[in-house]
C-alpha cells in the first residue's frame, strides 16, 4: 500500500514558504469531501508518484485520519519540470471510480514488420470504471494481431483485467495499421537549349557618338 503523511496547510502560508521547507502544497477533495490544502514531503512525493502515478490508491495520512485517494492532477514548474503542487481526489469507500488510464501497446504487428505499414496509435488512454483495489497501473493493448494494412483494434476487442470495466465507446478504434506513403518522384522537365540565350562574353563596343562640327565651334570658348 502506498501512503503519504499529509500535514493541514495554513493558507496564509506562501506557497513558496511550503517548498523551501522541502515540501509541496497541494490540496484533497472528493465527492463528500471539503476541499482541504496540505503539504507533503517533496522526496515522499516524487517516489509515490514515480511508482503509483495517476491511477494506483495512495492512502494520505492526515490529522482526521487515512483518506484513499488517487492523484488527480500534478503542476509541473515549465522550467525545471518539478512538481509545484498535487491534487488528490478523495473516492467514496465501497464505491467505483471512472478514470482514464494509459494505453501501454505491446507486442509488434506482422503488417508493420513484413510490410512496412504504419502503426497509428488513435487513442493513448482509455476511459474505464472500477473499484479502487481493481484499478490496474495501466491498459495493455497488444498489436502483434495486426497482420494487414487496415487492421485495427477497437475499445470492445481489449481484455480488460478482472473488475474493470469498459466506459470507452466500445466502437472506439483505440490502433491501426495504414500503408506505407508511396514517395512520388518529381518529373524531371527536359531544358530547352534554343530557349536560353547565351551571354556573349566580354562586353560589345560602344558606337562612337556623331558630333556635328558647328555644333561643337559653337559651344567651344572664344580664345
Amino acid at each position: 500500500m502506498l501512503t503519504l503523511k499529509a500535514e493541514i496547510r495554513d493558507t496564509k502560508t506562501k506557497p513558496e514558504t511550503v517548498r523551501k521547507a522541502g515540501k509541496i502544497p497541494a490540496v484533497f477533495y472528493g465527492k463528500k469531501e471539503a476541499s482541504t490544502p496540505i503539504s507533503i514531503p517533496k522526496t515522499d512525493f516524487l517516489k509515490v508518484w514515480s511508482e503509483a502515478g495517476e491511477s494506483s490508491v495512495v492512502t494520505l495520512e492526515t490529522d482526521k485520519g487515512p483518506k484513499e485517494s488517487l492523484i488527480q492532477d500534478v503542476d509541473l514548474d515549465p522550467i525545471t519540470g518539478n512538481p509545484r503542487h498535487a491534487d488528490f481526489y478523495i473516492f467514496e469507500a465501497g464505491h467505483k471510480v471512472e478514470i482514464e488510464l494509459p494505453i501501454e501497446f505491446t507486442g509488434v504487428s506482422p503488417a508493420v514488420k513484413d510490410l512496412g505499414g504504419v502503426l497509428v496509435k488513435v487513442l493513448h488512454e482509455l476511459k474505464i470504471e472500477a473499484m479502487p483495489k481493481d484499478l490496474p497501473h495501466n491498459i495493455k493493448v497488444d498489436v502483434s494481431s495486426l497482420a494487414n494494412f487496415g487492421d485495427q483494434i477497437i475499445a470492445k476487442d481489449i481484455i480488460l483485467p478482472t473488475g474493470v470495466e469498459l466506459v470507452e465507446n466500445a466502437e472506439e478504434v483505440i490502433v491501426l495499421v495504414s500503408a506505407p506513403r508511396e514517395e512520388k518522384e518529381e518529373e524531371t522537365v527536359p531544358i530547352d537549349l534554343s530557349q536560353i540565350e547565351v551571354e556573349k562574353k566580354g562586353k560589345e563596343e560602344e558606337e562612337p557618338i556623331e558630333t556635328n562640327e558647328s555644333d561643337a565651334k559653337k559651344e567651344a570658348p572664344p580664345a
